[in-house]
């Protein structure tokens, strides 16, 4: 396989569905619904890039990416349904380095995923 990516999102169907278009395209996908053991997998699993979504189950996205940023410096994704300015301004600011609303183009996720 390709590049290890961590998709966190609490949709399994959106988990399901990107996983095969992306494991398509020979990435091998680790998938989380929560994001209580997201820094323990980086740790263990070496992503090369993080899809996070913000409204998460137990602790929500920018809470998240701040425990990532304290034990990586991984490239993050956020791709949330929430999509007005200030929170992407607040997902870029906390240390995200793309930004996605929903709903999106699996094909725009993978070109920004190799962009980054």
């Amino acid at each position: 396989m390709g590049k290890r990516v961590l998709l966190v999102d609490d949709d399994e169907k959106l988990r399901k569905l990107l996983k095969e278009y992306l494991e398509g395209y020979e990435f091998d996908v680790l998938t989380r619904a929560d994001g209580e053991a997201v820094p323990n997998t980086i740790r263990k699993e070496s992503p090369e890039i993080v899809i996070l979504d913000i409204m998460l189950p137990k602790k929500n996205g920018l809470e998240v990416l701040k425990e990532i940023r304290t034990v990586s410096q991984v490239p993050v994704i956020m791709l949330t349904a929430k999509g007005e300015e200030a929170d992407r301004v607040v997902g870029l600011e906390l240390g995200a380095d793309d930004y996605l609303s929903k709903p999106f183009s699996p094909r725009e996720l993978l070109a920004r995923i190799k962009a980054v």
